[in-house]
């Protein structure tokens, strides 16, 4: 049976992150540039992460798998409490691909966001160009896609931030607790 583990960054963890982002598929997917691969970039990663946490903003973990092995990574991003949302953002490593990994990550990571948080809004966007991404996003049985226009801040913040094109999901808060405590027994 597959499980996952998040854990708080470690900064040991540092040089096996940046090797992970560095390998062709990642890097191409999130649109990195080499500087952003280095392990200066993933120490600074981490710091800010765990900066950002303390402040409220973000909430990141690492992702292991049931061997205990570091697999990828998980960010509820700028967390707002006035407006109840945030972004979420997700990498797994290839390897580990296409194995429930990045699923399960999610759930984990939304119970927090709508029982710890208290969070209204969960986004997932993606780069267009990102077809893994939009189509694990599609696949989540509790994820209402195509909101660029209901959620059109969100969608234009996304698009700044990214410098492209880019889709627009959302998690609801009743959505993905309906289908935690009801759907998922049953699934």
């Amino acid at each position: 049976m597959k499980k996952i583990f998040l854990q708080p960054h470690d900064i040991s963890y540092a040089a096996q992150l940046a090797a992970m982002l560095a390998t062709p598929s990642i890097k191409q997917a999130l649109a990195l540039t080499d500087e952003e691969c280095t392990l200066q970039a993933m120490e600074q990663f981490i710091r800010v992460m765990q900066l950002e946490e303390m402040e409220g903003h973000f909430y990141s973990r690492m992702i292991f798998n049931e061997q205990r092995h570091l697999i990828g990574v998980i960010t509820l991003k700028n967390i707002n409490e006035t407006t109840k949302s945030c972004h979420m953002g997700t990498w797994i490593a290839e390897p580990y691909w296409g194995k429930g990994y990045n699923f399960l990550a999610k759930e984990k990571i939304l119970y927090i966001a709508f029982t710890q948080y208290n969070l209204q809004y969960v986004f997932a966007g993606a780069r267009v160009e990102n077809l893994r991404s939009r189509k694990s996003q599609r696949n989540l049985p509790y994820v209402t896609t195509k909101v660029e226009r209901q959620f059109a801040t969100e969608h234009r913040k996304l698009e700044r931030l990214e410098q492209t094109t880019c889709v627009l999901n959302v998690v609801k808060r009743f959505d993905f607790l309906n289908w935690y405590y009801n759907g998922r027994i049953a699934g």
